[in-house]
């Protein structure tokens, strides 16, 4: 059986690539990090990759600090493909994605936000629980549409705020969780029992073509 073939997109340290890529190394997601790439030329992820003998490469953003140029998510979907890439995923991907690049792999791009959606979408979501005053956090694992954080939510996890709780520590305690529900969402759609319904997704017992 064919491994489902996995694009990851990366800007900063890259934890949850590096779950990804142990996940498939063990055995405990059916797939494969086919290649890595980065709008930043310095990320650590783009070593984590190379460490972990995969293909990682920086591409040229353009211009924009929150986006790409139309062009840019042209050659990034392209290159994406080339390298034989079934589903994208964004880690810690700190641009916007639009039409050209979501047309591309549409109802293929997860990402993982670390907050429960819909609260705190955007940058900065622990920052923003803590500042309202949750009782509870956590993390959301989406697909990806046109809406900043707003895609379909496939898996949560929630965590406990302490009240000496600092943006860090909840960071911490969250990227754990992060970790764990990102894998088993990959998992999930590459046995194919994720379905779409609307704004709903469906875990199925079985694949979709086996109900």
């Amino acid at each position: 059986m064919k491994k489902l073939g996995l694009g990851v997109l990366a800007s900063g340290r890259g934890t949850n690539l590096q779950a990804i890529i142990d996940a498939c190394a063990e055995g405990r997601v059916p797939a494969v990090v086919k290649v890595v790439v980065s709008d930043v030329e310095a990320a650590l992820a783009l070593e984590r990759a190379r460490s972990a003998g995969i293909p990682a490469v920086y591409l040229d953003p353009g211009k924009f600090k929150t986006k790409l140029e139309p062009e840019r998510e042209l050659e990034y979907a392209r290159f994406l493909k080339e390298h034989g890439t079934d589903l994208v995923l964004l880690a810690g991907f700190m641009r916007v994605l639009h039409s050209d690049f979501l047309s591309a792999f549409a109802g293929r791009i997860l990402n993982v936000h670390p907050a429960l959606l819909p609260s705190f979408p955007g940058l900065h979501a622990q920052k923003q629980a803590l500042d309202r005053g949750v009782r509870f956090s956590g993390c959301t694992v989406h697909f990806v549409d046109d809406s900043v954080d707003g895609g379909p939510i496939v898996l949560q996890a929630v965590v406990p705020v302490h009240q000496d709780d600092t943006e860090e520590t909840l960071s911490t305690r969250i990227l754990k969780e992060e970790h764990r529900i990102y894998c088993e969402a990959v998992r999930l759609f590459a046995e194919g029992r994720l379905l779409v319904e609307g704004r709903k997704v469906r875990i199925l017992d079985k694949p979709a073509g086996e109900c």
